[in-house]
């Protein structure tokens, strides 16, 4: 065999949650691990420090910005913000651009897509969704499942402006329709909430992950947990609904005090979530009006909701990447990796500061 470049990074290799899953350096060979020294090669660059698989962002939005779908500059943009910050999987859960032209740019994060959102009529961001009526979800999931890459996502809830609050968007019978079918074509069905009311039905219709979930309670949490149905709280998004109440207080006064109360009490939802065993993910809600980049903040958002360090890592390393079917530090796979100045666990601010980025094998950031 041909004398190969290789890189080699030693250090502490977290493979896992546990404390078990540390080896001590990994080589990077034709784009792919290896924990075998490889023979006939000489090492090319070496880089220490303390390494994790590259950090997913569960739920963000490339191509998609305040004013609905964006130009491919900037998605390009986008997706360049979170590989700089470690971000090297995202599932994008909803955007009207098509975003395929990613897949072939070997310097671009992966990306996992739920096709375009799905909304009632006149309830939700203007431009974002496919807008329509119970009659039609059906047909639209099945569309979105087919352009998707194994997801659909349904806005579950928004405000409705003659209730002057917070309600669900869809009936029991279209939702059950619609997520069996979204499960015949092989996808799965995820759906924004923030209000308490749509969740049971959604869930006992079967839904495989509910986004912010800020409506939780103690009557739901244990449904969750039975079904086994995930949520991905996006924290550092429910952070500015102060900012979106503010504004709403002389005409839509109930929704603007219910925003402020599913925020001042996210915390104790998400721990309470956590607690209760339901699968709980790291997202940003990036796009439209938020940066992306943002993962590092939500797992320390994750860590002061009380989540363990090491849990609020997985949710935005291991535990996520097994959840959307990826691979994470192990023999064989695409080298996609962070490499950290010091110990994760220890502090996951550490995680805002990566000393090497490392996608498809090449050291990118």
């Amino acid at each position: 065999m041909g004398e190969r470049e290789v890189l080699h990074i030693r250090g502490r290799v977290l493979t896992g949650p546990d404390d078990g899953d540390v080896r001590d350096e990994l080589w990077v060979i034709d784009g792919r691990i290896s924990y075998d020294r490889p023979t006939g090669t000489r090492d090319a660059v070496t880089v220490d420090g303390w390494v994790l698989p590259g950090l997913v962002d569960a739920h963000c939005h490339v191509g998609l910005g305040q004013q609905g779908a964006v130009d491919a500059a900037t998605a390009e943009k986008q997706a360049l913000t979170d590989r700089d910050a470690g971000t090297l999987l995202l599932r994008d859960a909803g955007s009207p651009s098509d975003t395929r032209w990613v897949d072939d740019r070997e310097d671009l994060p992966r990306i996992i897509r739920a096709g375009r959102h799905i909304a009632r009529t006149r309830r939700y961001i203007r431009d974002f969704a496919w807008e329509i009526e119970p009659e039609d979800l059906v047909a639209y999931v099945r569309q979105e499942a087919r352009r998707g890459d194994g997801w659909v996502k349904l806005v579950g809830d928004w405000i409705d402006r003659e209730a002057g609050d917070l309600t669900a968007c869809w009936p029991r019978g279209a939702v059950e329709a619609a997520i069996a079918a979204a499960h015949e074509e092989g996808a799965r069905v995820t759906a924004h909430c923030f209000a308490e009311d749509s969740l049971r039905d959604l869930v006992e219709a079967g839904i495989d992950c509910i986004e912010h979930a800020t409506g939780l309670t103690d009557d739901t949490i244990p449904l969750f947990a039975e079904r086994g149905v995930a949520v991905v709280p996006t924290l550092v998004n429910i952070a500015t609904f102060p900012q979106l109440a503010a504004p709403a207080d002389a005409k839509f006064p109930r929704w603007a005090d219910h925003m402020r109360r599913l925020h001042a009490r996210r915390y104790d939802t998400v721990r309470s979530a956590y607690d209760a065993g339901i699968p709980v993910f790291a997202g940003t809600d990036a796009g439209g009006s938020l940066a992306h980049g943002l993962i590092p903040d939500e797992v320390a958002e994750l860590v002061r909701a009380g989540l363990p360090p090491t849990a609020a890592l997985s949710a935005a390393t291991w535990g996520a990447r097994e959840w959307l079917g990826r691979p994470s530090l192990t023999e064989g796979a695409s080298a996609d990796l962070v490499v950290l100045p010091s110990d994760p666990r220890e502090d996951v601010r550490v995680l805002a500061a990566p000393r090497r980025a490392v996608l498809r094998g090449r050291v990118v950031g």
